[in-house]
């Protein structure tokens, strides 16, 4: 069930959690396959999550164009699926991807609300020339629907830069709940983290996009606000594979004494992971692709197909996917898919 407040909906992503960007099940044919998607989201809740994005760029941004007419098939069949399956004492977050100009957003967001989940994703790509007060308003218009949860998106994959001025205005907005921060780009994460401290917002969780920096944004005290500002969970396409282990590692950050030598060397075996589902060696071409065929090889999916026809991996992306599964086998959870996935595949 959605959660029947707002300041519910702040505990519980301020607590930190687990949320996979999730991924669209698609057959060779690029046919949607409900009993795969059906499998993938009881993965899901069965890892260990604490909430789902649906429709976001890993769910393949084409699922709104009219030939393919995806999108509220797959948030109602995404939704459903969870209350289906999720205990009804357990907190989880849905959270629906929302972007386009002012009038697709808002029925975006209707379209989520309708469907009971409990706040948005807000994709800002395709105001890529508008002020920040233009942004700033149209943020607004969305939030009166759904809560907000911000996204500063990598511009090598749609987005922009926004700077400190732009998020200390969205850090104003009332129905912020958090804010996923993903432009890949220290010097563009700190402008958010400050600008967060110096609102005095202490209800905004801050969760990071950053699959190339994960650990050690969730490691890090940074030095602003007080109590000191932390990045307390993960809003990650990376997370929509490994995902129990995610779950694992959450909690050791939270409770393990390592030192800072043993956290440096996991968050490099785990960025030298996300490099070869990434594809950052071809500008991120291979991304969708990538995390589909690691979950194709677990059978969570029935194919790496993407709806666009040209999208598929790189050049030596699959002899890279090949080596970190070798080399880094404990960020995967194949015995745990392997153990479970008739039942998940069986209605």
């Amino acid at each position: 069930m959605p959660f029947d407040s707002p300041s519910r909906l702040r505990r519980h992503l301020g607590a930190g959690q687990v949320i996979p960007a999730m991924p669209l099940a698609l057959d060779a044919e690029r046919r949607w396959s409900q009993r795969h998607q059906r499998a993938l989201i009881r993965y899901y809740l069965e890892a260990g999550a604490g909430g789902l994005a649906v429709a976001v760029h890993t769910t393949q941004f084409e699922i709104r164009a009219p030939r393919h007419g995806l999108l509220e098939p797959v948030v109602r069949f995404s939704a459903e699926t969870v209350r289906r399956h999720l205990p009804e004492d357990r907190p989880f977050a849905l959270i629906a991807g929302v972007c386009g100009q002012t009038a697709q957003a808002i029925g975006e967001a209707t379209l989520a609300h309708d469907h009971g989940y409990d706040a948005v994703l807000l994709s800002l790509s395709a105001l890529g020339g508008a002020s920040d007060g233009e942004l700033i308003d149209h943020c607004r218009r969305i939030g009166e629907i759904l809560p907000l949860v911000g996204f500063y998106l990598q511009p090598a994959i749609g987005g922009r830069r926004y700077g400190y001025d732009f998020w200390r205005a969205f850090a104003e907005i009332e129905s912020v709940v958090a804010i996923k921060i993903a432009p890949f780009d220290r010097y563009a994460t700190l402008d958010v983290v400050r600008a967060v401290a110096a609102s005095g917002r202490t209800d905004i969780a801050l969760y990071t996009g950053n699959d190339d920096h994960i650990i050690a944004d969730l490691l890090t005290p940074f030095p602003w606000g007080d109590p000191p500002c932390r990045i307390t969970g993960g809003l990650l396409g990376q997370w929509s594979v490994g995902t129990r282990r995610a779950v694992a590692l959450l909690e050791s950050i939270r409770t393990e004494d390592r030192s800072a030598a043993d956290w440096s060397a996991l968050d490099a075996t785990l960025t030298d992971v996300n490099a070869a589902l990434f594809d950052p060696a071809h500008r991120f071409a291979g991304c969708i692709a990538g995390i589909q065929e690691v979950l194709r090889r677990d059978g969570l999916v029935p194919s790496r197909a993407c709806l666009d026809p040209d999208e598929d991996l790189s050049p030596g992306q699959s002899a890279e996917i090949d080596r970190v599964l070798s080399a880094h086998p404990d960020w995967f959870d194949h015995d745990f898919i392997a153990d479970n996935l008739a039942r998940w595949l069986a209605d």
